[in-house]
């Protein structure tokens, strides 16, 4: 499998997990209750950043995209463990986009 069309999976679970970060994370400041989701608030922007980056390396085809998508997985797994603990749906839908996010970079890591 060439490394573009390898590539192409990861870069769409990342782009998702961004988009469903940033609904998270201007939801959340929305909520009655903001320090509750300060975590939460926190790893969502820290989730959007490395995702697009992830992407960006690999559609750049990086010879660093592998261990950017180390460092995404780690961060993806924090923010769904965080998001998993809210009851807003916003939280919900978060942390399945960055559990599909960790579970195609870890393919794409593992092949890499």
């Amino acid at each position: 499998m060439s490394q573009e069309l390898q590539y192409k999976d990861c870069i769409e679970a990342c782009f998702e997990a961004v988009n469903a970060s940033n609904v998270c994370y201007v939801s959340c400041l929305k909520e009655y209750d903001i320090a509750m989701l300060r975590e939460c608030i926190e790893l969502t922007r820290e989730c959007s950043d490395i995702c697009s980056f992830a992407a960006d390396a690999m559609s750049r085809m990086s010879p660093f995209a592998s261990d950017i998508c180390s460092l995404t997985i780690q961060i993806c797994e924090a923010c769904a463990a965080e998001c998993e603990k809210h009851p807003h749906q916003h939280c919900q839908d978060c942390a399945a986009a960055c559990r599909r996010c960790v579970e195609v970079c870890r393919e794409m890591c593992c092949v890499a």
